[in-house]
């Protein structure tokens, strides 16, 4: 498949190495170019502008932090919509807002293209495995020649419809479950800890019984025990950043989400503390300060 590939981050490029992997003819762009050497010396193309990294090409994917900045490679001049041919399709793969996964789908219909949006779940590590997860959602025959990026990818992919937003909507709620979860734990460590007891016991009994099975509590758990906070799959500043486009989206739906604001609350502190590039583990460390361990 033709692809190219807009946003060489910590995701972007376990993905597009991937992408390259796995046959398909690839070109790759960066506003930073030096990102873009080692996909130049693995055969790769590299385009000097976005509308090079559209050129000829049947699907190009954004994989951007920002909603304003994907806005602007999209629908800005020289952009995505204005280089792209009828019928080709923007895979949109960050995390995004919905209102604007909904821009995007509205200008792209405009001018005969087509959105696709498949936000992915899952740390760096696991993009350069290809064991992401994929959440797909848009025109049932552009998800379905899309597959083939997804088989690199990701080890599963979830269908979430015919609506681009579907799949937002779900990336959206995954994060809230996920900060939740990391709060909780953040809780119960200090709480364990209130009692002299050390935080490996309750990993041990959190991993091995009631959690047992589940990534997010061996992987943040892990973390908040050994404080590596350091080793950083998804920072605080994405956190909040993701928190705020779920506050957003519930606005929209008129959705009240109580354990949303107490999460923002822990990563506004952590910012305010300092930690705004340490891994969101380290909201633990946040709240041992709420308590007085630290």
């Amino acid at each position: 498949m033709k692809v190219g590939f807009i946003g060489l981050g910590r995701m972007g490029k376990g993905m597009a190495r991937r992408i390259l992997g796995g046959g398909h003819d690839l070109v790759v762009y960066d506003v930073l170019r030096e990102q873009t050497a080692e996909f130049a010396a693995a055969g790769a193309k590299v385009a000097r502008s976005i509308a090079e990294a559209c050129e000829g090409r049947e699907a190009v994917i954004t994989m951007l932090v920002e909603d304003a900045t994907v806005i602007e490679v999209a629908l800005g001049a020289g952009g995505i919509r204005d280089s792209f041919s009828a019928g080709a399709i923007h895979l949109a793969m960050g995390t995004y807002g919905v209102a604007t996964i909904r821009t995007l789908a509205a200008a792209h219909a405009e001018a005969n293209q087509i959105l696709v949006a498949a936000p992915v779940l899952g740390r760096p590590d696991l993009a350069a495995a290809g064991q992401l997860g994929v959440v797909a959602a848009g025109p049932a025959e552009a998800v379905r020649q899309c597959d083939p990026l997804f088989q690199v990818i990701g080890r599963r992919t979830f269908q979430a419809g015919t609506k681009p937003e579907a799949a937002t909507a779900i990336k959206l709620a995954n994060n809230l479950a996920l900060g939740a979860a990391i709060v909780a734990m953040g809780e119960a460590f200090s709480l364990v800890r209130k009692y002299g007891v050390a935080p490996e016991v309750l990993y041990d009994v959190m991993t091995d019984g009631l959690f047992a099975g589940a990534p997010a509590y061996k992987g943040y758990g892990k973390t908040m025990v050994d404080e590596t906070y350091d080793h950083v799959g998804s920072p605080v500043l994405v956190g909040i950043k993701d928190a705020n486009l779920i506050s957003a989206a519930a606005d929209i739906a008129r959705v009240p989400l109580p354990s949303l604001n107490i999460y923002r609350d822990r990563l506004l502190g952590a910012i305010a503390h300092g930690d705004g590039d340490k891994d969101q583990a380290v909201l633990a460390r946040e709240q041992g300060r709420a308590c007085g361990l630290d």
